[in-house]
């Protein structure tokens, strides 16, 4: 499912793709293809901080509690537009999701706000997750 992904230019159309996240640099690289694809899409600058502060904490989660993963950008049009962001990991799971999704929670050194931060980001919010086999969080923004 990886492939490699060219960071859009301005003025060009928005590439959808997937990024690994295996090292902190990837983290950076997500960071900067979430932005652009926002700015290509005419995110105001509130909305882009919101993707790329949300795409920042699932690819940090991604990275630490799933053992590396990838990410899958991708415009998308339904009633309107917007940008969609999947994370996917191979990593052990989340045992117990309403408890990983509430403040506080955290099974590292972390605040334990970035799965319920993230959702309150966001415009939607899925997360499937099954022991021993991985997790994958689905999140959109709809522009305005």
């Amino acid at each position: 499912m990886t492939q490699m992904y060219e960071l859009p230019r301005m003025g060009n159309p928005v590439v959808s793709g997937n990024l690994p996240i295996q090292t902190p640099e990837d983290i950076v690289l997500v960071r900067t293809a979430v932005r652009q694809a926002a700015l290509q899409l005419k995110f105001g600058l509130v909305d882009q901080t919101k993707l790329v502060t949300a795409a920042s904490e699932i690819a940090r989660n991604t990275l630490i509690y799933g053992k590396g993963g990838e990410v899958f950008i991708e415009p998308v049009s339904e009633a309107k537009s917007g940008l969609r962001l999947t994370f996917i990991d191979k990593g052990p799971g989340i045992p117990d999701i309403d408890r990983a999704l509430s403040d506080g929670f955290t099974t590292g050194g972390g605040m334990g706000l970035g799965l319920g931060g993230t959702r309150r980001l966001m415009d939607d919010f899925k997360i499937v997750s099954k022991p021993s086999e991985g997790t994958t969080v689905s999140i959109t923004k709809w522009s305005r």
